[in-house]
């Protein structure tokens, strides 16, 4: 049986204010400053995207 793996990228679904303050929430709740600074990277992610996004429907 061969399992099949897929990329995931957790800044694709921190798409409001309230999922960001969990992402970090959970984050702060290691500990571990690695980790905190890692989550603040899929955050500034996920918002380049949305502005990105924002930007590419609303050509006004």
């Amino acid at each position: 049986m061969t399992e099949h793996l897929y990329d995931y990228d957790p800044a694709a679904v921190l798409d409001s204010d309230e999922g960001i303050a969990l992402f970090m929430a959970d984050a702060f709740e290691t500990g571990d400053a690695g980790y905190i600074a890692r989550a603040l990277g899929v955050i500034a992610r996920a918002k380049g995207m949305s502005r990105d996004f924002r930007e590419a429907t609303h050509n006004d």
